[in-house]
């Protein structure tokens, strides 16, 4: 039964990856200029050049020769070069998309530790002051547009306060060679004298745009999970333990909070599909060199094939958070495999 579980979530994913690499094909023609230049990402050719890019591109092919040519290149990792850079763009993600990664990561991790337990703390208060305030600016912040927040903290904590710096990973006062791209992995893996120092100048420069990416997927848990603990605690076996003389505190802990947790896992997992999307605009925001200021500087600059390749890159990694997503909520929960085939 798991094992065709996996086999059909695998199914659905080379299905959407097959979607999205049609699509990202037919960018080449839906955008404008020349399909062949759109691909390739070279504008000016000469007769020579441009009958070499014809036979390399297959472009005196039909549609369907073209899109296997082109998926080829695509798993090859020949993604054409940036109109604007003339370098790869295949490389341009590869060095930018730990960045974004990073900030998304440390924004979940935020906003699990925070969402999860005061959303449980809100359901234990049902209908009183500490769930009322809890929802209430849990509200506010769900409404909150995420640049509009951006823009509040950069005058409150930098300009006014100058606690915290308004852009960029770490100061220009430290060279961290890149090893992984994560940058609180470099640092600790580079071997000079001033490591604590550098640590702690990227986790200045880290806090503010994680605040305010982690802003909406706090909100979305702090809700799903007081919604799931009251739905738990409004079962027939809670009310039988509470009826035993469990106290609170032992009816949350060894009662409704494994059952309730199940459907938050997966809620976790979708959000960190969100937190990939929205990181674009804190990236432009806070100029943190990530995929997603990339994307928009190249959207502004009209470099079609860096276009192509950032938005390729993005929806692959938010297709796999997905499929993962689904994927662990099915191992810890079995039920869910039934419920998938129509059965209880």
């Amino acid at each position: 039964m798991l094992f065709d579980y996996i086999l059909r979530r695998l199914g659905l994913l080379f299905f959407m990856v097959l979607l999205l690499s049609i699509f990202t094909f037919s960018l080449s023609y839906l955008f404008p200029g020349d399909p062949l230049s759109n691909l390739s990402g070279i504008p000016d050719t000469n007769f020579t050049q441009n009958a070499q890019l014809e036979e390399k591109y297959l472009f005196n092919s039909n549609y369907f020769m073209q899109y296997i040519a082109f998926v080829g290149r695509i798993v090859q990792g020949d993604w054409g070069v940036s109109f604007a850079s003339g370098d790869s763009v295949f490389a341009h993600v590869v060095d930018l998309i730990p960045a974004t990664l990073e900030l998304s990561i440390y924004a979940l991790v935020i906003s699990v530790v925070v969402g999860v337990p005061v959303g449980i703390l809100a359901s234990a208060y049902h209908k009183q002051w500490p769930d009322k305030l809890i929802s209430s600016t849990a509200m506010v912040g769900y409404s909150m547009p995420i640049f509009w927040l951006a823009l509040l903290l950069i005058m409150v904590f930098s300009l006014k306060l100058g606690w915290f710096p308004m852009s960029g990973r770490v100061s220009l006062l430290y060279e961290i060679p890149a090893s992984t791209g994560f940058i609180l992995l470099d640092i600790l893996l580079a071997d000079f004298p001033y490591n604590g120092m550098a640590m702690l100048d990227a986790l200045h420069h880290l806090t503010l745009p994680t605040i305010v990416l982690a802003m909406y997927p706090t909100t979305v848990l702090v809700r799903f999970t007081r919604e799931s603990m009251l739905k738990v605690m409004d079962q027939n076996f809670i009310k039988t333990a509470r009826a035993k003389g469990l106290n609170r505190g032992q009816l949350i802990i060894h009662h409704a909070l494994r059952n309730a947790l199940l459907p938050v896992i997966k809620q976790i997992g979708l959000q960190f599909s969100t937190l990939i999307t929205l990181a674009m605009i804190t990236e432009v925001i806070f100029s943190w060199p990530g995929i997603g200021r990339w994307l928009i500087d190249s959207i502004y600059q009209r470099d079609y094939p860096a276009i192509q390749g950032g938005l390729m890159a993005v929806s692959f990694f938010i297709i796999i958070a997905t499929i993962i997503a689904e994927l662990t909520y099915t191992l810890l929960d079995p039920l869910s495999r039934n419920q998938a085939h129509g059965k209880v």
